[in-house]
């Protein structure tokens, strides 16, 4: 990893750190001060280097739930939500303590799947954080859990952080977990598993060998955490999977030094449109197209669009423009894109090539036309 203070743009470097509720909870007892202000201090001393910090926080329902007297985490949403609103608020305060004592000035941002579903939405976002960091303030990020539902959710903290690194051009994300990066297998279950430290592709192995690691207090596991890497190496991001427990794990980072495992982006996906970036992110996946071989090999390694002749199954309910999500036979997903038709068209035509098509006059549109337009594509690294 470069040395260098500033991006040859001259603008600092950009870090987002994701923490998870585990690293940033202790039991009971609320927010881990003592982590908080060892984060500060190091956001202080990464300013000095010429980076900039974002942190993507977890933790507001786990600190909000002893305030209001319970002893585990709720199980019904409005008893969620008000955690998340008491527990917002304390955790937001002793951001604001801990980085003031360094200078430093934090701010709050909550978002859901709707802030960022519309494109328009999204540009905001991006244009704000963005204004945020110009202005030497350390955004502070979290779903918006006091007023979010399962329609709108981003579903865990990894996937909102590589939305916010995206949306900053970050130059690295690192997610601080209770485990120090991505083993060849379960280390709670297999004694022989080691650990990774870098990682340069993401096939169906690797995600099969993140298994999960869920805790009690978080809703992530190590899965979701590989699968944002993945969309970050998609848009040619760095990013780095370590244990919160690492002594100055950030400052360590952006020295040089190797910090549990990181995910390299090849150097040939640096040219990923901002709009390919929002189909990636933007919105939750709203259906599945499953694809044989020879349409996994057109979309791979030539860019094509996608055919209904390589679909074999359509899943979901689905209007045309709908996000959706594109696997191989075994499942393993290689792309996502805007669907050129809704669900029951696609679901007719699969299977079927173009010029059977135009002589169908239900499915003669989509002679002309292909499921996913390889401009409404990004196909992940």
């Amino acid at each position: 990893m470069s040395r260098d203070r500033t991006t040859p743009s001259g603008r600092p470097r950009i870090m987002v750190v994701k923490i998870g509720s585990s690293t940033l909870v202790r039991g009971t007892d609320g927010p881990d001060r003592a982590f908080i202000d060892a984060l500060a201090t190091q956001a202080r001393d990464l300013a000095r280097r010429g980076w900039a910090l974002v942190v993507v926080s977890s933790g507001a329902i786990a600190c909000g739930a002893p305030i209001l007297g319970f002893d585990r985490r709720p199980a019904d949403m409005p008893s969620l939500q008000a955690c998340a609103s008491v527990g917002q608020c304390a955790l937001s305060a002793v951001y604001d303590e801990a980085f003031r004592a360094h200078g430093l000035l934090t701010s709050l941002v909550l978002l859901t799947r709707s802030d960022t579903a519309s494109r328009t939405s999204y540009l905001h976002a991006r244009d704000t954080l963005t204004r945020l960091v110009e202005l030497g303030v350390v955004p502070v990020v979290n779903e918006n859990d006091t007023v979010v539902v399962d329609e709108i959710r981003f579903g865990d903290n990894d996937t909102l952080a590589a939305l916010v690194s995206c949306l900053v051009s970050a130059d690295l994300c690192v997610t601080l977990s209770d485990i120090d990066g991505l083993y060849t297998a379960n280390p709670a279950l297999d004694p022989t598993a080691h650990l990774i430290p870098e990682v340069t592709r993401i096939d169906a192995s690797i995600v099969g060998a993140a298994g999960d690691s869920a805790t009690a207090v978080g809703t992530g596991g190590m899965i979701t955490k590989v699968r944002a890497s993945r969309i970050l190496m998609t848009a040619g991001i760095t990013s780095v999977i370590a244990s919160g427990a690492e002594e100055r794990p950030l400052v360590r980072l952006a020295d040089g030094e190797s910090v549990g495992t990181r995910f390299v982006p090849p150097a040939s996906r640096l040219d990923i449109a901002p709009r390919k970036l929002w189909i990636a992110l933007g919105d939750a996946a709203h259906g599945r197209l499953t694809i044989d071989a020879g349409a996994v090999r057109a979309l791979v390694q030539h860019g094509s669009s996608l055919l209904p002749v390589g679909i074999i199954a359509v899943a979901g309910d689905f209007e045309a423009g709908a996000v959706l999500d594109i696997a191989d036979p075994t499942g393993f997903v290689v792309a996502r894109g805007l669907a050129g038709a809704s669900s029951d068209e696609l679901a007719l035509a699969c299977g079927r090539r173009q010029e059977e098509l135009a002589q169908n006059r239900l499915l003669s549109t989509l002679a002309d036309h292909p499921a996913v337009h390889r401009d409404n594509m990004i196909v992940f690294a």
